[in-house]
């Protein structure tokens, strides 16, 4: 079963939203697409938020997936996901890390 790491953030008080947006997925992102055993990545930047319909409670989201918890947890220990780590520094802005395992609940996706 593929694993990925899930991640919520939002942005440093002094940055605007799109500043974030684009330093996550161009500059960050260059150092997260270098995981050993990444099989698939991807952002989304929050436009609406159900919870909190004055102004979003988090800016963005990624997810990061790999063929199993145990490459995952290889990426997680490798010199590229320090380097990753490294580059965010003292922000500032609030994260939520959370590692999933997925399953695919739309008919007729899934392998029987």
């Amino acid at each position: 079963m593929s694993a990925s790491l899930v991640i919520l953030a939002t942005r440093p008080p002094e940055w605007s939203r799109e500043q974030f947006t684009t330093w996550w997925r161009s500059e960050h992102a260059d150092y997260a697409k270098k995981l050993p055993g990444l099989a698939a990545y991807r952002h989304g930047e929050v436009t609406f938020d159900y919870d909190h319909p004055e102004g979003p409670a988090w800016d963005g989201h990624a997810v990061l997936t790999f063929a199993s918890r145990e490459v995952l947890d290889a990426a997680l220990r490798s010199t590229e996901w320090a380097a990753a780590v490294a580059h965010v520094g003292k922000m500032k802005g609030k994260r939520i890390a959370l590692i999933t395992e997925e399953l695919d609940l739309l008919p007729g996706t899934q392998g029987a």
